[in-house]
């Protein structure tokens, strides 16, 4: 229960700053064009607000003030008790508020409709140029604080382990990835595992000697979406801080020392040496180890969880590990990488969702919310929230009416034709966009729940 509320709480805080940021795009260049912004909301407030604040009212009925450049004080700033995002409601325009009254009325100078097409174009894009711009500091700003480490592939001696679905196309326990589609994998890249993934061919090492090939399925990508993840490190059985009158300590196990098998049963990698501490659970096993070169073997009983009272130690003390520290001025270049390589991976990936298969990977809050660590930690959370800033900016610019890229569709249209689209061709596109949007909106939760029962 406790990682269920940290993940909620990170997630509510990730989607409310991303939320505010994108808002801020629309109404700051809102503000630069004169434009009136009525309101400002952090989530939805259908018949009532948690919090409303209003710093003047302002009848703008005579010419002398219709000619008045808009203040923020105009705005109304609040929020609302729906967490499925939020709004600024701009003067004159046709969106999710269906204002009809505003728009029979006489076209003012401070509305949105009065101003030209690239004034408007640039307001619509606002929401999503801050989402991108945001998640290209928040990496800039991970580079220069944490730095990089990575460990080059081919240093993980034991290679990798690899979930189910990995070893039925043909990857083993233990393989070394060496290039995808023909180009060597750079494991310093954070989308390392993204590029084998979504690759048609990779090479991987087999057994220290051997190159093998192995094809990956179209949609082999949407078979592990719900993992997070197709592949780790295999972790070799280093022992490290020893338990004090623990199975190991009394057998004379030594920190250093590594486990390389339990009676008969070879441990290369922690992941066999589990369930073989757990077949000799409360009995005598031989444990053979490696120490300064030497092997040698000691008697001990692991418990009855089949745990022998060490901590393993860290991988990055295993194998050699490659760290990278950036400057200010070094992390915004770094920065740029990281955001445009995510976005890029991201609009690939777009094309999935338009099989049987990625329709029902879709998820909603609940597999946003399975994003983040279990415990809260800072260097976890400003990832995730890069690359939903990233995926929020590329969302909200596909070209859908109810989204900032209806809007820009129907621009992009007059200043191409130099006509206004018709008004109410308009509405009922909104219409029928917001019906889609709350549809999928109900599909992609649906398809969460039904996961967690399955």
């Amino acid at each position: 229960m406790e990682s269920f509320l940290i993940k909620a709480a990170q997630l509510i805080v990730a989607l409310a700053f991303l939320v505010i940021i994108h808002e801020c795009g629309h109404y700051i260049f809102a503000r630069i064009f004169g434009i009136k912004v009525e309101k400002f909301y952090l989530f939805f407030n259908p018949w009532f607000s948690l919090v409303k604040w209003k710093p003047r009212q302002k009848d703008r009925a005579t010419d002398a003030q219709a000619n008045e450049k808009p203040s923020w004080r105009d705005t109304e700033y609040g929020i609302g008790w729906l967490p499925l995002g939020g709004y600024v409601k701009i003067a004159g325009m046709i969106d999710e508020s269906m204002d009809k009254e505003q728009m029979a009325q006489p076209e003012k100078p401070w509305e949105f409709r009065a101003k030209p097409a690239w004034q408007r174009l640039l307001v619509m894009l606002g929401g999503v140029m801050f989402n991108f711009i945001l998640a290209i500091i928040i990496y800039a700003g991970i580079a220069w604080h944490w730095g990089s480490a990575y460990i080059p592939l081919q240093e993980a001696y034991e290679g990798m382990d690899f979930v189910e679905e990995a070893r039925t196309i043909g990857f083993r326990n233990g393989d070394i990835p060496l290039k995808a589609d023909g180009k060597e994998i750079d494991s310093s890249t954070g989308d390392f595992a993204y590029v084998i993934a979504s690759a048609s061919k990779v090479d991987v090492l087999r057994d220290h000697r051997d190159t093998v090939s192995i094809a990956i399925p179209e949609n082999f990508i949407l078979k592990i979406n719900e993992r997070g993840g197709f592949m780790s490190f295999r972790v070799p059985a280093f022992v490290g801080r020893l338990q004090p009158g623990g199975p190991a300590a009394e057998a004379g196990i030594r920190e250093g020392d590594r486990i390389i098998a339990v009676d008969s049963t070879a441990t290369p990698a922690f992941t066999e040496l589990v369930p073989a501490l757990l077949a000799k659970a409360g009995r005598k096993a031989q444990i053979t180890l490696m120490r300064d070169g030497q092997t040698m073997t000691v008697e001990a009983t692991p418990t009855e969880g089949g745990k022998l009272g060490f901590q393993l130690k860290p991988i990055t003390e295993i194998y050699p590990t490659v760290r990278q520290h950036f400057s200010l001025f070094q992390s915004f270049p770094k920065g740029w990488e990281n955001g445009t390589g995510t976005m890029a991976n991201y609009v690939s990936s777009m094309k999935y969702v338009f099989t049987s298969e990625g329709a029902q990977s879709i998820g909603g809050f609940g597999a946003i919310g399975s994003l983040f660590p279990e415990k809260w930690d800072w260097y976890g959370f400003w990832q995730i929230t890069a690359f939903l800033s990233v995926a929020l900016a590329f969302m909200n610019i596909i070209p859908i009416p109810g989204l900032d890229g209806g809007h820009v569709m129907f621009l992009l249209y007059e200043i191409i034709s130099r006509r206004k689209p018709n008004e109410k061709v308009m509405e009922y596109a909104q219409y029928a966009g917001m019906l889609f949007l709350l549809l999928l909106l109900v599909y992609a939760n649906g398809n969460d729940i039904f996961r967690a029962f399955k």
